[in-house]
């Protein structure tokens, strides 16, 4: 067997799954979970409609580097989106099953398994980055989120030592469970320290267009063309960026997305994929098309969350310290306020109200000295906001039964 597979850690949701075991949910309450991001907004008809009108792709295979006018429909998005110059759909863009599988798999082309390398994650962090790094015959180094810096990861403190180890860097923003986006002096710090110690940046920037001001959040490529990275004589060097549907366009089911930049590192990354076996059915092809070329039940979306963000936030301020995200669907709480740890809190928020929140230390790790997720609790607003505001209700119930 691989002996890297006892390297990994169990899954949050099965901690999660433990820590309830010892409990019974109290069944005056009707469940409500706001454990797992998993969106659960309508999916907009059009996109099933495209599935049903194309289902007669089911009797081809499909080639892994997708149809032409799919990459074509994720170019011009990337163009409009980011205000990017033109994208090559040929060499800069693939699509993939969902940002997750194509991450991991990322890690498995970019590292050098004998090199003794470095995969550097932001923590608290989306657990498939470790997963990946280990599996790939790499290492984890973990840099904390910061309260302080808007959660923002503080790249400065990593020595040189560290540095000069790293293959690969993983980054999520908009952030999970933190909400934080990285800004433009942030981008040009990791571009210049990719290009110093030749590290590949892997950018998830799959809770892109769920925001909460006016602003979008900024993008990896948009830096980039920002920076005037985009123009040299290899654009967006060492540098590709992760995005799905399943967020934007509320189909997880889907599992569609696409990677898109260097396209030196694309290029063997599609060379590992065919070989992988991660061809897209034409059929979803065909209905990620329809949603990638249209943005007005993106705005819906986004609306959506907005109201209900608006709404949920102010209950919640009253018992446990949280603040707005500037983006993503995650409420990130610190519970220290009521004399609870973030597993206590979750534990008897579930056994006394029938909700589900998952604690904060199951996403992190230990790292120079603390671990950032721990007293910390993620709430998943991902239901319909009536849903949303009774587990909101219900915890601020039960936040106020401990005080003394």
């Amino acid at each position: 067997m691989n002996p890297h597979l006892d390297q990994l850690q169990p899954y949050p949701f099965e901690k999660l799954r433990q820590l309830f075991a010892q409990v019974t949910a109290n069944a005056q309450f009707k469940a409500i979970s706001l454990g797992m991001g998993e969106p659960k907004h309508p999916t907009p008809p059009f996109i099933a409609q495209a599935l049903i009108d194309n289902v007669k792709g089911l009797a081809t295979y499909p080639t892994t580097i997708g149809t032409e006018a799919l990459r074509g429909a994720i170019a011009g998005w990337l163009e409009r989106r980011y205000g990017l110059p033109a994208i090559n759909p040929a060499t800069q863009v693939l699509p993939v099953n969902g940002s997750r599988e194509a991450l991991f798999a990322f890690a498995q082309t970019v590292i050098d398994p004998a090199a003794n390398s470095l995969v550097v994650c932001p923590n608290p962090f989306y657990q498939i980055y470790e997963g990946a790094a280990y599996l790939a015959g790499a290492e984890p180094y973990f840099v904390n989120s910061d309260p302080a810096r808007n959660f923002g990861c503080d790249y400065d403190s990593i020595p040189a030592s560290v540095w000069e180890r790293v293959s690969l860097l993983f980054l999520c923003s908009p952030g999970n469970p933190t909400g934080a986006v990285l800004t433009l002096t942030d981008w040009e710090n990791l571009f210049a320290l990719s290009e110093r110690y030749n590290f590949v940046i892997a950018a998830d920037e799959c809770y892109s267009e769920i925001y909460h001001g006016a602003e979008a959040p900024l993008g990896a490529l948009q830096a980039a063309h920002m920076l005037g990275l985009s123009s040299v004589e290899k654009p967006y060097a060492r540098l590709v960026v992760f995005s799905s549907l399943s967020k934007r366009s509320n189909v997880p089911g889907m599992r569609s997305g696409f990677v898109a930049g260097d396209a030196d590192v694309l290029k063997k990354f599609l060379l590992y994929r065919t070989y992988h076996g991660s061809a897209m059915s034409t059929v979803v092809q065909a209905a990620s098309i329809a949603a990638w070329n249209d943005e007005t039940h993106v705005e819906d979306n986004r609306e959506q969350y907005r109201a209900k963000f608006n709404a949920i936030t102010p209950l919640l301020q009253e018992v446990l310290d949280v603040e707005l995200p500037d983006a993503g669907f995650y409420l990130w709480a610190d519970v220290s306020r009521t004399g609870l740890s973030d597993t206590e809190f979750a534990q008897r928020l579930y056994a006394e109200y029938n909700v589900t929140v998952l604690p904060g230390s199951y996403l992190a790790r230990d790292a120079h000295g603390v671990n950032p997720g721990r007293n910390r609790i993620r709430m998943a607003l991902v239901a319909e906001t009536s849903e949303g505001l009774e587990a909101a209700q219900r915890i601020v119930q039960f936040c106020k039964t401990l005080v003394k």
